[in-house]
């Protein structure tokens, strides 16, 4: 089946918004989304809108402009859908919007998602959870990470106001600074002050590990699948007999470019599909003849929290189909798409339909498990706040002005000293952060850190070992979830 490059509308409600925007006239919104009702049922709430609308206007103590009205009524509207993906946009957020597509922008580097508070968990409020950080940017540098949450933004409480009111105050001006409250852990919180600049947006990088391929996917966007399949041949020239595929911190991108990637590896067969109400939304997305790497390789594909909607839908596929083991933990669960309408110069971002993966299992809300999970070891109480110590104190930084490039026997010494003070943190953490240091200083980003990634040694084993296929072929079968996403099956006409 020819593939249907429709773009992926929305990554997780991310901070800046990494997707192609295809706007329609307001006349064409208003004839597509809001064209009269025939139920009576719903007449009666459109004229009972009407009554007070023009009430408030008539008689409220104040005049006020009726636009400002409308603006927050379809808010609420919005709002009461109760799906953080669903938004009414303002002016300035559809210049935002449409900013960004350009492929650059001035900002921090984050993909962030509103929390919705849980009252099962009353200590995590209303804040804004990272999803993850872009590579090389201000926030990834600063050491920020997937599943800390920012509480305060120059001071101000995050709690009462809106993703997009978020993005508004987390962009800017390249140069000037932004201060950001983080929340890390149980019990840790710091300030970090982020340097505002040009944020572009990274795809893909490769490197080999002896004689095992490793391919970072970092987005997707329309240039990632020829990336992809560079990096691809040139892992095959230098003779790679396993690939491991890492979509850790991978916020996702545009469908067309995971579909895309995704056919480098099957030969036929679903991809993904997306079921929603609207027959218009009911696609399939299958693999074309020809692959672009050996069915005989095994494969490992990296998760984690941070790995959301295009991301996930890769995973999925290659997990469903046998072709790949899944390494690390349940990712985000991004499975829903949304679309965005213009409205004069506002507009509106609707979820439109949900994912569902080769297995027939939707991963909105749920996220695609790995077959082999790795429990990356949780800080104490007393090590987070070593760690916001060392962090505050800028120790690392310090450390490295007066030696740049330290011996081991430096190295002990500068950890002896960190103990002496009772600053409590493992070897393999004070190791990564004196490298992240080392690489921001130098402008550079390494492709991967075996001393450091405890997943991915974990992978190297199963590879070594030669265990990938049986892993594979233990599997318990896949229970479909169509019942539980509330939409038709698949082969429903």
């Amino acid at each position: 089946m020819k593939k249907n490059h429709v773009e992926f509308r929305s990554t997780v409600v991310i901070a800046f918004f990494i997707l192609a925007l295809v706007f329609l006239g307001s006349s064409q919104v208003l004839a597509q989304v809001i064209r009269p009702q025939t139920s009576s049922e719903e007449d009666r709430f459109v004229e009972t809108f009407r009554q007070v609308f023009r009430f408030i206007q008539s008689s409220y103590v104040d005049e006020i402009d009726p636009q400002v009205l409308l603006d927050g009524a379809l808010k609420g509207l919005f709002e009461s859908l109760d799906d953080p993906y669903s938004t009414f946009l303002t002016a300035t957020d559809m210049r935002g919007l449409t900013d960004t597509t350009q492929g650059q922008f001035g900002g921090v580097g984050l993909y962030i998602n509103k929390v919705v508070p849980d009252p099962k968990v009353p200590e995590i409020k209303a804040w804004v959870e990272i999803v993850s950080p872009i590579e090389d940017t201000p926030a990834f540098h600063a050491g920020l990470a997937s599943g800390d949450y920012i509480t305060h933004i120059n001071g101000e409480s995050v709690e009462e106001i809106t993703i997009d009111e978020v993005v508004s105050r987390l962009r800017g001006t390249p140069g000037t600074t932004v201060e950001v409250t983080i929340r890390r852990g149980r019990a840790a919180n710091f300030n970090v002050d982020l340097v505002r600049a040009i944020i572009e947006i990274p795809t893909v990088k490769y490197d080999v590990i002896g004689t095992t391929g490793f391919l970072r996917i970092i987005q997707f966007t329309p240039r990632t699948t020829d990336r992809v399949a560079e990096a691809l041949r040139a892992l095959g020239q230098q003779g790679i007999d396993s690939l491991i595929i890492d979509v850790r911190s991978n916020p996702g991108g545009l469908l067309a470019a995971v579909v895309d990637t995704g056919d480098l590896f099957f030969n036929d067969g679903l991809i993904v599909g997306t079921r929603g109400r609207v027959a218009r939304e009911n696609q399939i997305f299958n693999a074309r003849p020809g692959t672009a790497l050996s069915d005989d390789i095994p494969m490992v594909v990296l998760i984690d929290r941070g790995s959301a909607s295009a991301a996930e839908i890769l995973a999925g596929a290659l997990g469903n189909r046998g072709r790949a083991v899944l390494v690390g933990s349940t990712t985000f669960g991004k499975g829903s798409v949304q679309q965005i309408r213009q409205l004069g110069e506002t507009g509106f971002r609707l979820t439109m339909s949900r994912y569902y993966t080769p297995g027939n299992v939707f991963i909105d809300k749920v996220g695609v498990s790995p077959d082999v999970e790795v429990a990356l070891p949780v800080l104490s109480e007393e090590e987070e706040k070593s760690l916001v110590a060392i962090r505050d104190d800028r120790m690392v930084q310090t450390f490295l002005d007066r030696y740049p490039d330290p011996s081991d026997r430096e190295l002990g010494d500068f950890k002896a000293g960190l103990r002496s003070q009772g600053l409590i943190i493992p070897d393999r953490m004070i190791n990564r952060l004196i490298r992240l240091e080392q690489e921001r200083r130098q402008n550079i980003s390494s492709v991967y850190d075996l001393e450091y990634d405890l997943i991915l040694q974990e992978a190297l084993t199963i590879i070594r070992e030669g265990r990938v296929q049986s892993i594979i072929d233990s599997r318990p079968p896949l229970v479909p979830d169509f019942a539980r996403a509330g939409l038709p099956l698949p082969n429903a006409p």
